[in-house]
């Protein structure tokens, strides 16, 4: 008779801290939500200065009419995502919390954990990934619609942890990247 054993979590080493049990909540737009980006790329701006290369309003809370968790997405573009030398400590200077670690992506997030900073290199696919799918969203009815309506109906469920919720959308969110991806080779119009 063999041992029984669980499979290694692939996350581990990579979750700061380890996986951890959050209630999902999807609410319906904030008209408040592009300010506390505002104050957040202030404060992001502030720490880094110009080691910010870049700094966006991503996700859901980015687009309007659309319902969201309620924490705000934002992505930092830096020179070099692997030297956390150059911008970790500004960024635990200005109350950020180091969350993720993995080749090519970092993630901090307020203690609070209601504002999430992905950071990224310039020509990392996920840069564009993110802003595709932001401005495509922004622009396309039936799609933000669909997202609305697989992110509601996935936070009705439990989950173990919001990367299991997360992973959950990816077949959805992948249709829609694909439009948003045609839309920005200007191959699809925008559905309303």
């Amino acid at each position: 008779m063999r041992p029984v054993t669980s499979a290694p979590d692939p996350l581990a080493g990579v979750l700061i801290g380890g996986r951890e049990q959050v209630d999902i909540v999807v609410v319906d737009d904030d008209g408040r939500w592009p300010e506390r980006f505002a104050a957040v790329r202030e404060r992001l701006v502030g720490a880094l200065g110009e080691r910010a290369l870049r700094v966006e309003h991503i996700g859901s809370t980015a687009v309007p009419g659309l319902a969201a968790k309620p924490l705000l997405d934002v992505l930092v573009v830096v020179a070099d995502v692997e030297d956390e030398d150059a911008y970790v400590p500004a960024l635990e200077g200005a109350g950020f919390v180091l969350r993720v670690r993995e080749p090519e992506h970092r993630m901090v997030r307020t203690p609070a954990r209601d504002v999430h900073v992905h950071l990224y290199e310039p020509d990392h696919p996920a840069v564009r990934a993110y802003l595709d799918l932001r401005d495509w969203l922004r622009v396309d009815a039936a799609d933000r619609a669909l997202y609305a309506a697989t992110k509601r109906r996935l936070a009705a469920q439990a989950w173990s942890d919001m990367n299991a919720y997360a992973d959950a959308k990816t077949d959805v969110v992948q249709a829609v990247l694909g439009r948003a991806r045609a839309w920005r080779a200007g191959q699809v119009p925008p559905r309303d």
